[in-house]
Formats: structure tokens, C-alpha cells, sequence
């Protein structure tokens, strides 16, 4: 098993894309969770489900990062193979194409709980609550969003706020992402494309909210 990672040291502190996660998420409105890995816990979220910040609960969801796949996978398998009699069907809404349709459990919080605390104690990062390390992921990707949010929305999508096209869908939902935790829109995004969010949601630049419609 790879060496445990020491969070005090320079580097072992928010994302880390050369490491991997064992991740567990738990849905926000009901006793039902995910438990997987991956290199890039953010995407993974965000191929699950396309409102990831809603669909699961943030404040009780949690990483442990691992020095390699390997090691995040062992770690998978074990706690996968002791919650076994929890094993529970996909929500229907999670997308097919993303393969996340196993490794879904009920009931099996507390015991992923008391074993990540016990990981921790044995020297592995734990990072909880998700929202936090969710917040450095996206905001590290905040210098790609002007020409993303550019590229995706042509002129006269710009200028059509209701019946969404799936490009439109995309784009409001990661800047819906930004807004539940709570990043800065304005400053990252086209003034046309700002604009453009601000009709389609709602949202309020003055306190950084958002009305759902």
C-alpha cells in the first residue's frame, strides 16, 4: 500500500489531480449514497449528475486521497466488500453514460464515516466536508471559464434566456455550481454571457444569489 500522505507537507493541501480519491456521496434528500474513485473527484461529479451541487449533499460528502489509483481502489474495494449488505439500485436520474450505475448503498453512512476517520488517524487526508475542496477545485478552473462560457454560447443564444438549449443548460449549470459555493461569476465570464445568466436565473450580482425559475 502507498505511503500515507502527511498534510502538513508543501503540495498535499486542496485539488491534486495526480493523486487519487476514494470519494463518498452521500444524496441530499434521501439515506443513499455513492462510493468510488477517482482522479478527478469534480468530474466525476459533475458526469453523475448535471446539478451535482444539489444532487448531493456537499456537507456530508468526503474525499481520502491516496498517492495512487491503486491504493484509492484497495481502499475502495475493502470498504465496498464490508458495506455489501447495503448495496441498494442507482437513483434513475443519475446518467446512464457515466457508468455510475453500481456501487450505490443505503444505510452504510456511519460505517464510511467511522472508517474514514480511522484512515485519517492512520495518516491519510480526509477531506471533509467535500464543499470545501469542491470550492478550491472549481476555483482553480476559473481562469478557463471566459473562453469556455465563450466558445459554448453562440450570439443568439445570448440573446434567448427561456426554453434552454443543452448548451445553454451546461453553461447555467456551472455557473450555478459557482453561485451554490459561492464563487465570483461577474469577473471570471463575457460581460455578454454574465448578462445572458443573470436574465436566465435570476441571479443577483449585489449579494451573489440566485432565484430559481
Amino acid at each position: 500500500m502507498a505511503r500515507r500522505i502527511d498534510p502538513r507537507e508543501p503540495g498535499n493541501r486542496g485539488p491534486s489531480w495526480w493523486r487519487a480519491y476514494l470519494y463518498v456521496l452521500p444524496c441530499a434528500y434521501e439515506d443513499l449514497l455513492k462510493l468510488g474513485f477517482s482522479r478527478d473527484p469534480l468530474d466525476r461529479m459533475q458526469t453523475l449528475h448535471p446539478r451535482w451541487f444539489e444532487f448531493f449533499d456537499l456537507d456530508r460528502a468526503f474525499l481520502i486521497e491516496a498517492e495512487t489509483v491503486r491504493d484509492a481502489r484497495d481502499i475502495e474495494l475493502g470498504l465496498g466488500h464490508a458495506i455489501a449488505e447495503h448495496n441498494a439500485p442507482a437513483p434513475l436520474v443519475i446518467r446512464r453514460a457515466a457508468a455510475g450505475h453500481t456501487e450505490w448503498y443505503r444505510g452504510a453512512y456511519a460505517r464510511l464515516r467511522t472508517s474514514a476517520n480511522m484512515l485519517a488517524a492512520g495518516g491519510y487526508v480526509l477531506h471533509d466536508p467535500l464543499r470545501n475542496w469542491s470550492r478550491d477545485a472549481l476555483a482553480a478552473g476559473s481562469d478557463r471559464l471566459f473562453a469556455w462560457t465563450e466558445a459554448m454560447l453562440a450570439a443568439d443564444e445570448l440573446e434567448s434566456p427561456l426554453c434552454l438549449t443543452p448548451n445553454q443548460k451546461t453553461v447555467r449549470d456551472a455557473l450555478d455550481a459557482r453561485a451554490a459555493l459561492g464563487l465570483d461569476i461577474e469577473e471570471v465570464v463575457p460581460a455578454e454571457v454574465f448578462r445572458w445568466y443573470c436574465g436566465a436565473t435570476g441571479y443577483r450580482r449585489d449579494c451573489g444569489q440566485r432565484s430559481v425559475r
